[in-house]
């Protein structure tokens, strides 16, 4: 596979910002989506977003998207992978991360970025029923739990996915930790995501009052100290560390047995470059991808304002390929 970012877009941070807020997302229509919502193993609610398409077949491949950090089935790259799943006659379908759907969940949880059980009863539950392949994307967070997943299930992984793949992903948390909470990432990328998890933190406060101390989330400036106050404890870490050496994926990617693509930009703003697994430290079955350019989850192309196509249909093709007498 290959990759280059337009001249008109130079550096890591252009080529993340840039592509989210003005490049082209799809080539065909605007994707239109039907929601389900799904009763939790502990009674939770969580919201699924399939592409509407005019007639369901449950041998038709479907395609499986978990987004990132505050992101949803809108999303630059959830649209853009829609786009091609619909060009490609493909079911598609966006699991919300709790309360990422638009409505905070009831328990007193929210997500995480190792939360490989979560992942675990989706993919379960999507596959009952279903014939054709299930190919399963993963973007930033939603990657490296998707690899935690394949890592942590080994050979069961194959009753339930036919391939993988996660895009710009932290697949070490404390490297992505660090990285974000320094400098320009700290200003402006950290700024927005507190922006919208703060408010979501002390709803979920109001909803089951003891949960957490408030103060100490309302003083926090970055990631680490909001995961420290609020992930962390909320999902059975003893802190951020605690949480960032169990949940990474980096560790267990010797231990996946189906196809999987790994795609990280050497550029990417928020995974430093020396934090990427090498050849050495992935399974046969992992095939790493570490493009010079792209940034994080941005991997624009064409003339201006450019259009974020590429990177789906060059991780999409793979994913098909990956398949047993298929071409993509």
């Amino acid at each position: 596979m290959q990759y280059s970012a337009p001249w008109w877009l130079p550096g890591g941070n252009l080529q993340t910002i840039w592509p989210a807020l003005y490049s082209k997302r799809v080539f065909g229509e605007h994707p239109t989506y039907r929601r389900e919502r799904w009763v939790a193993p502990d009674n939770d609610f969580v919201d699924l977003d399939w592409l509407a398409q005019p007639q369901a077949a449950a041998d038709r491949p479907l395609l499986v998207l978990f987004h990132g950090l505050e992101g949803s089935s809108r999303s630059h790259y959830a649209e853009a992978f829609a786009d091609f799943a619909a060009e490609h006659g493909m079911d598609y379908v966006v699991p919300h991360f709790r309360g990422c759907s638009g409505e905070l969940n009831a328990g007193p949880r929210a997500y995480h970025s190792g939360d490989h059980e979560e992942i675990a009863w989706i993919l379960e539950r999507l596959r009952h029923g279903r014939t054709g392949a299930m190919l399963v994307v993963g973007v930033s967070l939603g990657g490296n739990a998707l690899m935690r997943w394949a890592g942590e299930v080994g050979t069961q992984a194959s009753a339930v996915a036919d391939a993988v793949a996660s895009v710009s992903s932290p697949l070490d948390l404390a490297a992505g930790g660090q990285a974000i909470g320094r400098g320009f990432n700290r200003l402006v990328y950290t700024t927005m995501f507190l922006r919208s998890m703060k408010p979501k933190a002390l709803e979920k406060l109001a909803q089951h009052p003891g949960l957490f101390d408030a103060a100490k989330l309302r003083a926090a400036r970055d990631l680490y100290e909001f995961d420290d106050v609020f992930t962390a404890p909320l999902h059975g870490f003893r802190n951020a560390d605690d949480y960032y050496a169990r949940a990474s994926a980096k560790p267990v990617l010797r231990d996946i047995r189906i196809p999987a693509l790994v795609v990280n930009a050497l550029n990417d703003p928020f995974v430093p470059a020396a934090s990427l697994p090498r050849e050495s430290e992935v399974g046969p079955h992992v095939t790493l991808w570490q493009p010079a350019e792209g940034g994080h989850v941005g991997f624009p192309d064409g003339r201006f304002p450019g259009h974020v196509r590429t990177m789906p249909s060059l991780v999409g093709r793979w994913l098909l390929q990956a398949l047993p007498g298929r071409q993509g």
